[in-house]
């Protein structure tokens, strides 16, 4: 199905700002990226940024559907909107969609802009968990993933500095949890004696990662954490290998668990992130006996675009207003 108006999908980050220009039939006609991210935007003056970033494709586009998703959503965003509880799927999520009331609106009367809710769910009984941002590529994966309108189950890995597992039925993310390995893994890299001995090489899946994915899937994470400094000092470990044996140690804790938290045994893991993340990830889940399907993590704005095109439907945008 096309959209009969032209649909514009904006993911905005805590870092980052990505922008899309949508085509009716959802390819992108252009795309624009900065580092612009909400927590970089001076004094909170989201309109400014908006205008700057996108404001020549309005004047392009005079009748545009803007979708946002991400951080742009939360409490520390333009507007926030309110969670959608799982299981949820993309018709529940465009029922959560809220119409932004922006300043620069009488200068573009025909454009309407709406924000993205993001997701919840309970980790345990008690235990909230939040994503904002991730729902959209995971979405936007749903046709390489097969589970939209089919019973068909998958589980998604999105690794990051909050990294997500989620799990998908029927088109739907029935659930999901928080890891917050790649945020540990800067702290103790920046601000903890065991980045002290860290030389300049990056992270690489080789065999001192594959040692530490090894340890880390083991168990008692706060015991073998310092192993990347006493191996250090005691000559079986070179300094250049820390950080990968470092990163082994916290990707295979999380993978580890997540695995033993899923309600059921995945044939397959799907991959969505960062290339140079997935590749780690990718190795260590082989390491831990998973099968690994890597996706485009570039398909946030095919989720934008099924959202909108809901949006679109009928008259559900005269409904919601």
């Amino acid at each position: 199905m096309t959209a009969p108006r032209p649909v514009i999908a904006v993911d905005w980050g805590t870092s980052s700002f990505r922008a899309y220009a949508l085509g009716p039939d959802g390819a992108t006609q252009d795309h624009r990226a900065s580092e612009s991210g909400i927590l970089r935007v001076a004094g909170g003056d989201f309109a400014t940024a908006f205008r700057q970033q996108i404001g020549d494709w309005l004047d392009e586009r005079p009748d545009a559907l803007v979708v946002m998703s991400g951080m742009i959503g939360s409490r520390q965003g333009w507007m926030e909107v309110p969670y959608c509880p799982c299981p949820c799927d993309l018709s529940m999520l465009a029922a959560g969609l809220k119409r932004l009331d922006w300043p620069d609106s009488a200068h573009w009367p025909g454009v309407e802009v709406w924000v993205v809710p993001g997701l919840s769910a309970e980790t345990a009984p008690g235990l909230p968990d939040v994503m904002r941002g991730e729902e959209m590529q995971i979405f936007g994966a749903l046709p390489d993933l097969s589970a939209e309108g089919s019973g068909e189950r998958a589980v998604v890995c999105l690794p990051g500095t909050h990294s997500k597992w989620a799990s998908v039925a029927g088109g739907a993310v029935t659930g999901f949890a928080t890891y917050m390995t790649g945020e540990v893994y800067d702290v103790l890299q920046g601000h903890s004696i065991l980045g002290r001995l860290m030389t300049a090489e990056p992270a690489a899946a080789d065999a001192w990662f594959e040692q530490g994915v090894a340890l880390g899937a083991e168990g008692a994470l706060l015991r073998v954490l310092f192993s990347a400094r006493s191996r250090v000092l005691s000559g079986t470990l070179p300094e250049s290998a820390v950080r990968s044996y470092l990163s082994g140690l916290l990707i295979g804790h999380e993978v580890s668990a997540a695995l033993c938290d899923l309600e059921y045994p995945p044939a397959q893991i799907a991959l969505l992130g960062a290339p140079a993340l997935e590749a780690l990830y990718e190795v260590a889940l082989r390491n831990l006996g998973c099968d690994v399907k890597r996706l485009d993590a570039e398909v946030a704005a095919q989720g934008l675009f099924q959202v909108a095109r809901r949006l679109l439907d009928g008259d559900t945008i005269a409904r919601m207003r």
